[in-house]
């Protein structure tokens, strides 16, 4: 299945793609051309299907569990001041997506979304710890009965392009799509101080299937 967020992408690259390949067999007479254009618009294609590919998930229902929200590798675990939505102590995981994960991002906890907000930033490499901080990013906050929870999407180096269909009021299902960061970065995670930490910086996570933490 290719994700509804980069439909518009999928069909560019396919459509550009044929247009260059019906133009070369047009107005070129070389063999060797026409079929090296034709591989490298072929590669393409297949880059971007995959790249936007979106499978089913089968997603834990653990009560209290933080699910991971991004596929893609834990690079940093630690304790830091969380003073946007959580305002106090908290722990942050965050996870790189490199280009051969899949990108789109779903949400960690059931609840209420509480937060919202987009920050325009620099474009430093997805794992400078000091991304998260000054890179674009946006920022989304989760509440429930357990509590709250925060998760920042974060564009890199590579990665110009958020996608978040996210409001303020929307119910919050942990497992469901919400959007993706176009050709990788990272997603951190940050939880109150107090969670139980269910990962280790060199793991890997699974959208919609990692526990990565479990709420007090």
């Amino acid at each position: 299945m290719i994700s509804e967020y980069g439909l518009d992408v999928v069909i560019g690259v396919i459509l550009a793609a044929l247009a260059l390949v019906l133009l070369v067999w047009w107005a070129v007479d070389a063999q060797p051309i026409k079929y090296g254009v034709a591989l490298v618009a072929f590669a393409a294609i297949v880059f971007t299907l995959f790249f936007f590919r979106d499978p089913d998930r089968v997603t834990p229902g653990s009560e209290g569990s933080v699910i991971a929200p991004a596929d893609g590798t834990v690079v940093l675990v630690g304790e830091v001041e969380e003073n946007d939505y959580l305002r106090g102590p908290a722990c942050q995981i965050a996870i790189f997506m490199s280009p051969l994960n899949v990108h789109v991002n779903r949400y960690p906890i059931d609840g209420t979304v509480g937060y919202f907000r987009h920050i325009d930033g620099e474009y430093l490499v997805a794992f400078d710890d000091k991304s998260s901080l000054r890179n674009e990013r946006t920022l989304i906050g989760i509440e429930n009965g357990r509590g709250k929870v925060l998760f920042k999407q974060i564009a890199g180096f590579i990665a110009r392009r958020i996608v978040a269909k996210v409001h303020m009021g929307d119910h919050a299902k942990v497992g469901q799509r919400f959007g993706m960061i176009k050709f990788g970065s990272r997603v951190d995670v940050l939880v109150p101080r107090g969670a139980e930490i269910k990962v280790k910086e060199g793991d890997k996570t699974v959208a919609g299937e990692t526990v990565i933490a479990v709420l007090p």
